[in-house]
């Protein structure tokens, strides 16, 4: 613990070293934020006015309206203009001030880092992107549309984890969860993966294929005081000899999970009618299943024994569980939380009519 205090101490002190103002530096970026905003509102006011242009071309306006919508767009931006360049010039008389008061010091040396959300950490620099408010949206809005259109993808990846509960099924009978021989809130699965989620059609839609890769820990803890017993072919649930405070069937196994998503997060327009697909912003379903195959089975044992020693047992051995695993699985949810299901529709084991089910909450993020 004293290490990490130490840690944040030194690179705190590093950071508040290196963002020691002087007046060269603040001035400059003074200046560079009132060119930015004034570049910014004049290539939105002429998008505006190509998009007046436009119209008038296709008869929706007459020319007089044009003219007057004109008019109308370039007194907002000039007053945007006045307004923003007024609070920069309010911000440099009070860098004057500061100034002529001592507060802030000078330096012959200009370190130029182009932006105001930046600190040094020795000889690298480094950039915070602070999120803008929504008023400020109409400062950039071309360069936000030229940024988000780059950035549109077909093709999007996500983090995927999941967890919850795992049984099993017999004879694909939901009822005999009812009588089933694991601990139903005891039994446990984790899922970690990653996938990646392709639209369908070149245009933006709501309807993807979405695919990856994942590896599971799926847990199953039997009651009574029973164990899994291997015996040639079949694998057979026994009572322990001694009292059980654990008996747990741990299998580990890799999915390639395949999904048809419907996202139905509204679309994007921008205002010459270029549209951009949103997605995890919405409710979204999906429908499918998976393949994969088992990495390895474990059983874990704790008991105390005839002389009341805790004793640890692990046994690593197949258990004849199926190597290879395919199933179906679903999801429903709302952004990135969804409510999971995943059911096995090979037998758990060999020569057995029993099914491995999960039902948990899932994360994809985006």
């Amino acid at each position: 613990m004293k290490r990490i205090l130490l840690i944040l101490v030194l690179f705190s002190t590093t950071i508040a070293v290196s963002q020691v103002k002087t007046f060269e530096k603040e001035v400059n970026k003074i200046s560079k934020r009132i060119e930015r905003i004034t570049e910014n509102q004049k290539d939105s006011l002429k998008v505006k006015v190509i998009a007046i242009d436009k119209r008038l071309e296709n008869g929706e306006i007459t020319k007089l309206t044009a003219n007057t919508l004109k008019s109308e767009v370039a007194s907002y931006h000039a007053r945007r203009i006045e307004k923003l360049v007024g609070e920069q010039e309010r911000l440099l008389q009070l860098l004057v001030q500061d100034k002529t008061n001592g507060k802030i010091a000078s330096s012959n040396e200009l370190h130029d880092n182009d932006d105001e959300n930046t600190f040094t950490v020795g000889n690298s620099t480094f950039r915070l992107n602070i999120n803008k408010s929504d008023d400020d949206d109409d400062d950039d809005d071309e360069s936000k549309e030229k940024r988000n259109r780059r950035l549109q993808r077909r093709t999007t990846s996500q983090f995927v984890f999941a967890m919850g509960v795992n049984n099993v099924l017999k004879d694909h009978e939901f009822s005999s969860l009812n009588d089933t021989e694991y601990k139903f809130w005891q039994s446990h699965f984790y899922e970690l993966g990653w996938t990646w989620k392709t639209r369908f059609s070149k245009e933006p839609s709501q309807l993807y294929f979405k695919y990856g890769v994942s590896f599971l820990w799926n847990n199953l803890r039997l009651d009574n005081n029973s164990v899994h017993v291997k015996n040639g072919d079949l694998t057979e649930i026994q009572v322990f000899d001694d009292k059980l405070s654990e008996s747990r069937l741990r299998h580990v196994q890799m999915n390639f999970p395949m999904h048809v998503e419907w996202d139905l997060s509204k679309n994007k327009i921008y205002k010459d009618g270029v549209k951009r697909d949103r997605t995890h912003n919405s409710v979204r379903l999906g429908v499918g299943g998976f393949v994969g195959f088992k990495l390895g089975t474990r059983q874990y044992l704790e008991y105390k024994d005839a002389s009341g020693v805790d004793q640890k047992l692990v046994q690593k051995d197949n258990f004849n569980m199926n190597t290879i695993n395919y199933g179906l699985s679903a999801y429903v949810g709302y952004k990135s939380t969804s409510l999971y299901v995943k059911y096995d529709l090979n037998p758990l084991f060999k020569n057995t009519e029993t099914r491995n089910i999960s039902m948990g909450i899932r994360l994809d993020l985006n």
